[in-house]
């Protein structure tokens, strides 16, 4: 982890750059891969299950007896534990469901605005040596909230053929029947375009490897929506001399054994703390079972000193951190300060991976400075936004003769004769 020591302004700029995500080399094999399966459909599936899973698929779809096995598979605790974050997730994505408000503009023009739901899904949850069985509660949840009519859920095999039985239970828990074995770019292509037994879905979600990022960039070129421009994951903690560098040391760490190209950035105004938190990081590194991991991704992160906490928040807002962790005596005033990020955490024992997990937040967030433009994903994030107006006979009368103005102004007549033609039969009535 490289340390800096009082940066100058001028070379903030630089330091805010993330690790390089080479991802112009995938281009030509991802763009093979989704032209194929659009073309194939299911034959191209089952060629690149036995190719990249290692595993020949014959049925695609999760049956309904798998989903019930599932159940079965899972520690009681892990159930109750998951339930319980299911419940924290449930009540905060609910509570951003708000009732249209009928505005009258003018007298007798109505207008107002419905979030009416994106009726085709697809969520995407990686699989591998570490499934994410919380991104299911992450995206289910509030998409089921939202009231999307199909939501179709891909996640790769495992050596067995079989899907993770934990992220069975999720979805299962969540209300998602729709579960297909297929994993890596050739998920988001059979979301995108739809096989014989994928849906073809209107918007895809869920974080993934290089590959899938790459998928879901190129689609999104091809006008199909996606959540939020992905990146590697990355966290930004500012404390001062009050904290813990235990505590700091563990969130560092949390977020580095993510990937190897994760970044983690701790900020301090404080010399003594930067030494303490350094010296605790390799101590606790060495006990981690991901510790190559978290290593790799250390080479990639940064310890800052600054002459004030200010500049740190100043700084912070300038790299637009997806996760912002605040360990300092005033944590709860200095968020009004900040600006950018995706998600923030105040105070010693707010630690990222209650975020992550169970406290109610959406963890699908904006990373690589997208944060400067983004939000994370939300229960709006599966609705669109319809605006409906009304005028009576009254609202025109009232509104009519500056509209005509304007239209004409802009020397858009036919606009204008739509209102006039209107006026004129009801100043006749």
């Amino acid at each position: 982890m490289e340390t800096i020591f009082y940066p100058t302004r001028d070379s903030w700029d630089g330091l805010c750059k993330r690790p390089v995500l080479e991802l112009k080399n995938l281009d030509t094999p991802v763009r093979a891969i989704l032209n194929r399966v659009k073309t194939d459909g299911d034959e191209a599936l089952r060629e690149y299950s036995r190719q990249f899973d290692k595993v020949p698929v014959t049925d695609f779809k999760v049956s309904t007896e798998e989903l019930e096995e599932s159940e079965k598979l899972v520690p009681v605790k892990l159930k109750k534990a998951i339930e319980t974050a299911k419940k924290n997730i449930e009540k905060f994505h609910r509570a951003q469901n708000i009732n249209p408000e009928i505005i009258e503009t003018t007298a007798g023009v109505r207008c107002w605005r419905k979030n009416v739901p994106v009726e085709k899904v697809g969520l995407y949850i990686p699989g591998g040596s570490a499934p994410l069985f919380s991104t299911v509660l992450m995206l289910a949840i509030p998409a089921k909230i939202a009231g999307c009519s199909q939501i179709a859920l891909c996640t790769p095999p495992g050596d067995d053929g079989k899907v993770n039985p934990i992220v069975l239970y999720s979805a299962k828990l969540t209300g998602i029947t729709e579960v297909y074995k297929v994993g890596g770019a050739q998920a988001i292509a059979a979301m995108a375009y739809g096989t014989e037994t994928v849906p073809k879905v209107f918007k895809i979600f869920g974080p993934g490897n290089q590959y899938v990022t790459k998928a879901k960039e190129i689609i999104r070129s091809e006008g199909i929506t996606i959540d939020i421009p992905a990146g590697p994951s990355e966290v930004l903690l500012i404390a001062d001399s009050s904290a813990d560098p235990e505590f700091i040391a563990a969130d560092l760490l949390s977020q580095s054994e993510h990937g190897p190209d994760s970044q983690v950035i701790f900020l301090t105004d404080s010399k003594e703390l930067l030494t303490a938190v350094s010296e605790e990081i390799y101590k606790q590194l060495y006990d981690l079972p991901r510790k190559s991991i978290a290593g790799h991704s250390l080479l990639n992160s940064l310890a800052i000193l600054f002459e004030s906490v200010g500049e740190c928040i100043e700084f912070s807002n300038m790299y637009a951190p997806e996760h912002l962790i605040i360990n300092t005596v005033n944590a709860g005033e200095l968020t009004g300060k900040v600006v950018n990020a995706g998600s923030v955490f105040i105070g010693k024992y707010s630690c990222e991976s209650a975020g992550d997990y169970a406290s109610g937040p959406n963890h699908t967030l904006p990373t690589n400075g997208f944060a400067l433009t983004y939000s994370g994903v939300s229960t709006d994030s599966f609705v669109k936004k319809i605006t409906f107006q009304e005028l009576t006979g009254e609202g025109l009368i009232n509104l009519g003769p500056s509209i005509e103005l304007m239209a004409e102004a802009e020397k858009l007549i036919g606009h204008k004769k739509a209102v006039s033609v209107r006026l004129k039969k009801l100043k006749n009535v």
